[in-house]
């Protein structure tokens, strides 16, 4: 029988090697896997992580291993490119650092064999990803094992897979299961046993044949995380009365549409998709999760009530999509294609995207198979759609039970041919955060619903930053937890109450590494997440979502971590999904309050130190508010590194500044000429920002920025660093243009 034998434990690594050691080396430093060598240095920020390669390197013997007639490595994770030498021998190499592959062992297994792994995960033209806003931890960052099995065996080199392919199908009140297998060296005589279990009840049949229909009569349908049943089909192969492998998979059975005006139907009932996005690394360890990380990950997403996940932008752990299985949470599942279009990256792509299907068919949380995420920032060429097309076509010839679909970018035109390749389509937004108003995102989707009312349409990002920084005046940019909480409140409102939108994801679920970023005051990470990076932290907007989504009674005070206030009268929020809230001030109290929203507003006096307690039902919440002469400065935001910082800026009352959104400034005659000359002097040499080229529609969605945060982005994302004194003096500049007047609509 199969013996999967984990082989994580005490392997040697280095990134200094610059050949094969001929023996175990004894001055590398020793590591457990999971591991990533940018565990440190890819969440610190500058970009500067190290992207090269690593060795590992562990003596393998087969005495050591369990008895069997063939070996094979099962490497689960290795970013992004990898090669496998036993003894010195190259064996195999593989491009993609995010799914499971493996290598057959046996022939040069002996006493005492060096195997040695490298990792690449160096800059490329050909794997993907290569530009995009998240880091590329290199490293054997998942398990490791040596897969023992007899000489005939379900399939280990089959892209990846288990060698079992499993499609449920709901027959009116029955179920039919079509089970198909691949075996390596069958032989004459061998059959294969199907068993379909659930509960009390055991369906099974043998059969010489590779592929077997099973029916379930009365089938018990797996509807998300109402009832998220599964029933687990096992294939064994048999030689004579011998059981000598076995595989199994844990499915579901259910029916789904996505429909353009009623958005997600699953098992013939309207279900809305309303959730998260989820990036799978961890402060202090990268990408080298635990299976303790991965269950935190979804008991939170669980508890903030989401019913479904974007699983971006690459291929997750088996574990984290089989724990979706057992929560009823549906899935987006895609593959690296990310951002920039690369022509010599075609291959790659196909690659990736046929082993996420193989290694994924079985889950029956996967709903939809992601093509690309932004990939037409650029714009849409030739080569970029006909990459899409093959990878569409792809898709259906592998799962014809599952739908395509998109991530598009807020630049690309609805009349787009990109938008006509998948079976669905979603956008990435960020009115709000990257330009424009929050006001404007609902209506841009009521835009495209009526210009293409047989496309089904949703967000698959919308999201803003918010670190430890807190302000009674939110505005746009300033990275307070205030502002991200009213971001999301609007959003929710535009969003969840538009039940075309056939999913909704937020953008991000927790906090996550990007080492090119330099903002925020923590550089190295995206801070949109709901949860900080450490999962240590839930940011008040969390519970907005709760309080929209969960059946869970909870009722829960705004601000926690804003206690020192200087206004005399401030304004407190309350979220809960309780139909009435009543709070309380030092055990006064100041009224009950219902909200159809769910979001409960207080104007509170605000004299020495006030408790605050709120309650709802059978639930309460606490904290504390002071009253401070001075605004408490730690909670202002410091650009860690920054040349310039916001409150060191002139802002003369009635005149512009660099802290003014650009869309106003260039609105007026003399702050557009000054940035007409300033963009010819960055554009002059051709340059480019972040790869892509600098369209009008991107500048128009940059108007929402202040002056100074969209310099500095731009800075950063080009070769174009502004000094502090030129800063100063084109600050000098603008405070010589007066700001109109408001308009008096009376």
């Amino acid at each position: 029988m199969r013996t999967v034998y984990n082989f994580n434990q005490k392997w040697a690594f280095t990134k200094q090697a610059s050949e094969l050691p001929v023996q175990l080396p004894t001055d590398w430093c020793w590591v457990n896997l999971p591991h990533s060598w940018n565990a440190i240095d890819g969440q610190d920020g500058d970009n500067d992580y190290f992207r090269g390669v690593g060795y590992y390197a562990k003596i393998v013997n087969r005495a050591d291993l369990p008895e069997a007639e063939r070996y094979y490595l099962e490497i689960q994770g290795a970013n992004s490119s990898a090669d496998v030498y036993l003894d010195g021998k190259h064996l195999a190499h593989h491009d993609g650092g995010y799914s499971t592959w493996r290598v057959d062992l046996t022939e040069g297994l002996s006493v005492n064999n060096l195997l040695v792994i490298t990792v690449d995960n160096a800059a490329n033209e050909t794997v993907y990803p290569q530009m995009a806003d998240f880091t590329f931890y290199g490293g054997l960052y998942r398990d490791v094992n040596i897969v023992c099995v007899s000489e005939s065996h379900f399939e280990l080199e089959h892209f990846g897979g288990n060698g079992l392919k499993v499609t449920p199908e709901v027959c009116g009140k029955d179920g039919k299961a079509e089970i198909e297998v691949w075996i390596a060296n069958a032989k004459m005589g061998q059959s294969v046993r199907y068993t379909v279990a659930g509960g009390d009840k055991k369906f099974e049949v043998v059969s010489t044949e590779s592929k077997a229909f099973i029916e379930v009569p009365d089938v018990h349908l797996w509807h998300g995380r109402k009832d998220p049943y599964l029933y687990t089909v096992t294939a064994e192969l048999i030689d004579g009365e011998t059981v000598i492998d076995s595989v199994s998979a844990r499915i579901g059975f259910r029916t789904f549409r996505i429909d353009p005006d009623n958005g997600f139907i699953l098992n013939g009932e309207e279900y809305p998709l309303r959730g998260v996005s989820r990036h799978q690394d961890r402060w202090g360890i990268g990408n080298a999760l635990l299976p303790e990380h991965h269950r935190e990950d979804i008991e939170l997403i669980c508890e903030v009530g989401a019913t479904t996940i974007r699983l971006a932008h690459y291929q997750h752990a088996q574990y984290f999509y089989d724990l979706c299985n057992e929560k009823g949470l549906v899935i987006w599942a895609e593959i690296p294609y990310i951002s920039k279009h690369m022509p010599t990256g075609r291959d790659n792509t196909i690659a990736q995207m046929t082993e996420l299907i193989t290694q994924n068919y079985n889950h029956p949380s996967i709903v939809v198979w992601g093509l690309s995420n932004e990939i037409s920032i650029g714009g849409s060429d030739e080569d970029l759609l006909e990459n899409h097309r093959i990878l569409n076509d792809l898709c259906h010839k592998m799962d014809s039970t599952r739908l395509t679909t998109i991530a598009a970018v807020t630049m690309c035109k609805m009349d787009d041919p990109y938008l006509q390749i998948p079976d669905v389509v979603s956008y990435n937004h960020y009115f709000g955060w990257y330009g424009g108003e929050t006001s404007q995102n609902g209506p841009w989707f009521d835009k495209f619903h009526a210009t293409h009312p047989n496309i089904p349409i949703g967000c698959s990002e919308y999201g803003c930053e918010a670190l430890n920084w807190h302000t009674s005046n939110p505005m746009q940019g300033d990275y307070t937890e205030e502002y991200q909480a009213y971001y999301h409140e609007e959003l929710i409102k535009q969003f969840f109450t538009r039940k075309y939108l056939w999913a909704t994801h937020v953008w991000n679920m927790f906090d996550f590494g990007a080492d090119a970023r330099n903002e925020g005051g923590e550089n190295g990470q995206n801070h949109k997440g709901l949860v900080t990076f450490d999962r240590k932290y839930k940011k008040d907007a969390f519970y907005a979502y709760k309080a929209w989504l969960s059946d869970e009674p909870f009722v829960h005070l705004c601000g926690k971590r804003y206690v020192d206030r200087v206004e005399d009268v401030t304004k407190v929020t309350v979220y809960s999904n309780l139909p009435e809230v009543e709070l309380f001030a030092n055990g006064e109290s100041l009224g009950k309050k219902t909200a159809d929203d769910h979001f409960f507003y207080f104007d509170v006096a605000n004299v020495g130190t006030t408790q605050l307690v709120a309650v709802a039902g059978d639930c309460r919440d606490e904290s504390v508010i002071n009253k401070v002469d001075t605004f408490n400065s730690a909670y202002r935001l410091v650009e860690k590194g920054a040349i310039l910082n916001w409150f060191d800026i002139e802002t003369p009352e009635g005149y512009f500044s660099l802290n003014d959104k650009m869309g106003d400034v260039i609105a007026t005659v003399r702050g557009k000429m000054i940035f007409m000359g300033l963009a010819a002097k960055m554009m002059g040499g051709g340059k480019k920002a972040a790869g892509f080229d600098v369209t009008p529609d991107m500048m128009s969605m940059m108007n929402g920025f202040t002056v100074l945060r969209l310099l500095t982005l731009m800075g950063g994302m080009m070769d174009a660093k502004f000094t502090k004194e030129q800063l100063l003096d084109l600050n000098a500049q603008l405070n010589k243009i007066k700001k109109p007047k408001a308009k008096n609509n009376n």
